[in-house]
């Protein structure tokens, strides 16, 4: 509503005389796929995606980061407010640290909406391993549900299931590698599958990047700011 159908179907919302926030920011633990979120929009809008990375952009003014970042982050602020001049222009920023961000960055007319983008949930996990091993050679014996809603699971942000989903595939190479040179035999001759065996190895070497000490504070932060925004 706020991005995709307004480059579709502007006309509703100048019908409407609406003055709508051009800058929007995804904020939460790392991993958690808020960059995608954004290129995602991008491209269902059918608009073009220009990736800005400055980690240090928007730190609070007078305490990190000197002179330089001030004046980059003047600048951000002298450019987000002439936004609304240039139509079909949008600011998604994407942060962990919302709580370290200059205030004058995220008040309306700048990054005015903010968006809580979570550790996924179970239902998630299940949607992102499908996902991620669409083209893996997985057996029928692997339930990615079953995966998924597993307690070993807990926590796992998007990048920590990419790393697993890797493992697995890792460890089945080394199987296949390792077959083939006890028989000395072409490996070729060795199916490569993805067994569950595969990723209860890989759930041994791959654990979640945020913990549950971490993700407590994310949350925490959440309902700072949503003090800032409303429900979300």
């Amino acid at each position: 509503m706020y991005v995709v159908r307004r480059i579709k179907h502007p006309e509703e919302y100048e019908a409407l005389g609406m003055d709508l926030d051009n800058g929007f920011l995804l904020y939460g633990p790392p991993g958690c796929g808020k960059t995608l979120v954004a290129k995602a929009v991008a491209n269902e809008a059918g608009a073009n995606f220009i990736h800005i990375k400055i980690d240090a952009l928007t730190t609070k003014r007078g305490k990190d980061g000197g002179w330089v970042v001030e004046r980059l982050l003047n600048q951000l602020l002298i450019e987000m407010d002439g936004s609304e001049k240039r139509k079909g222009v949008f600011v998604i920023g994407a942060t962990n640290r919302p709580e370290v961000m200059d205030p004058a960055v995220l008040r309306p007319g700048r990054f005015g909406k903010l968006l809580y983008v979570p550790i996924p949930d179970e239902e998630g996990r299940v949607s992102i391993l499908k996902t991620l091993t669409r083209k893996r050679p997985l057996s029928a014996e692997v339930d990615l549900n079953y995966i998924g809603h597993s307690q070993s699971c807990e926590n796992f942000s998007g990048a920590d299931l990419a790393a697993l989903v890797n493992e697995a595939c890792m460890c089945a190479l080394q199987e296949k590698i390792a077959a083939a040179a006890e028989a000395d035999s072409d490996i070729r001759k060795y199916a490569l599958v993805v067994n569950l065996s595969h990723f209860e190895q890989a759930f041994k070497r791959v654990v979640p990047s945020v913990s549950k000490v971490q993700r407590h504070y994310y949350e925490q932060v959440f309902q700072k700011f949503m003090g800032l925004t409303g429900k979300q």
